[in-house]
């Protein structure tokens, strides 16, 4: 499980947000650190742009966060930022599961490596 943290790039109020939405995630989400990719929305309408792109990096970099900007409009980098967070989730998975444990019902119940033995004092990174 993982965030997408959307601030609207027209409103300053909204980016303003962003510092208690973060606060308010890490202490409510299921773990200590959970995955958060930082969007700035409404890319396309630049003339009515409050936020510039330097304010929200710097933001991002500070929380060790990705950032994007996107535009729900045009479908500018949506695409990009959701696959940001996939891949953030998916390590997080492969950290916190032992492949050789998971069940496969192709091969009865398995993984197929019952041969290989079980790593020792592997815990889970959330």
């Amino acid at each position: 499980m993982g965030f997408l943290l959307m601030f609207d790039l027209t409103s300053q109020q909204s980016f303003l947000n962003v510092r208690n939405w973060m606060s308010q995630l890490q202490a409510n989400a299921y773990c200590e650190n959970p995955d958060i990719v930082l969007i700035g929305n409404k890319a396309d309408l630049s003339d009515q742009r409050e936020v510039n792109e330097r304010q929200a990096k710097e933001l991002a970099d500070k929380y060790g966060i990705p950032y994007f900007e996107t535009s729900a409009a045009s479908g500018k980098d949506v695409e990009k930022s959701v696959d940001t967070l996939l891949d953030l989730i998916m390590k997080r998975m492969e950290q916190c599961v032992d492949k050789t444990q998971v069940p496969d019902a192709v091969n009865g119940g398995t993984s197929g490596k019952l041969d290989e033995a079980k790593p020792e004092g592997r815990k889970c990174a959330c």
